[in-house]
């Protein structure tokens, strides 16, 4: 099993590759839709964030209200470190889950999406890393603009990640996400044939990790509306 690490900064359009990658017959597995199963209802997270911050950051259902956490936390780095130790250890605890069955049914390949992945040193968990990336004011275009955030939160939360800068050297393969959607679809059909034929070549000499070379230096300017 080829296991892939995809990420990028917010707004970047990783969620947009990997339902691309989804439609090509990855399996995907995503660090956000853990994250809100870690903290559902009656689980200890949960608790935890509450003991913290205060039922405040409660709907009336009482479930988390994302957006009121959101505006805490990332108006404070302190906060936002004390947030993830809370989040992360559940988050890890599913994605090994969906890994181990993932092993299990035999898929070939597996891309875990995970924002914070170079932030948390998971870059040697994995076989190869996918960044997706795009320019910081294209970045906070989107977020105002498509999510309806305000200008002052959305800077908040651009800022509080690793620059992108930083990662590219360290990623197996970058898609430069400045175009059209078009485009996009192009690049992920060639990132796809690459992790096919890196798939193929662990499968039949029963190699533990990839050959960086299958998947590298294939740069892409490519863009999701």
């Amino acid at each position: 099993m080829l296991l892939i690490g995809l990420t990028g900064n917010i707004a970047s359009g990783k969620s947009e590759v990997a339902r691309m990658l989804a439609d090509h017959g990855a399996t995907v597995i995503d660090a956000d839709v853990l994250a809100r199963e870690a903290v559902r209802p009656d689980t200890q997270a949960l608790r935890d964030i509450v003991k913290r911050w205060g039922k405040d950051v409660l709907k009336n259902d009482g479930s988390l209200d994302r957006t009121a956490l959101r505006q805490i936390v990332f108006a404070d780095q302190y906060e936002l470190d004390a947030l993830n130790r809370i989040v992360h250890p559940g988050v890890t605890r599913l994605r090994d889950r969906e890994i181990a069955r993932a092993r299990e049914r035999g898929d070939q390949i597996v891309v875990c999406v995970i924002p914070l992945l170079f932030e948390r040193n998971l870059v040697g968990e994995f076989d190869a890393i996918v960044l997706v990336d795009a320019p910081r004011p294209l970045r906070l275009e989107r977020m105002v603009a498509s999510r309806g955030l305000e200008e002052t939160d959305a800077m908040n939360m651009i800022a509080a990640q690793m620059p992108a800068e930083l990662k590219r050297a360290r990623a197996d393969y970058c898609i430069d996400n400045i175009g059209s959607l078009e485009d996009l679809e192009r690049d992920v059909d060639a990132l796809w044939s690459s992790l096919q034929r890196a798939a193929s070549k662990m499968e039949r000499q029963g190699e533990i990790g990839i050959i960086a070379s299958e998947v590298r230096g294939i740069e892409s300017e490519v863009s999701v509306s």
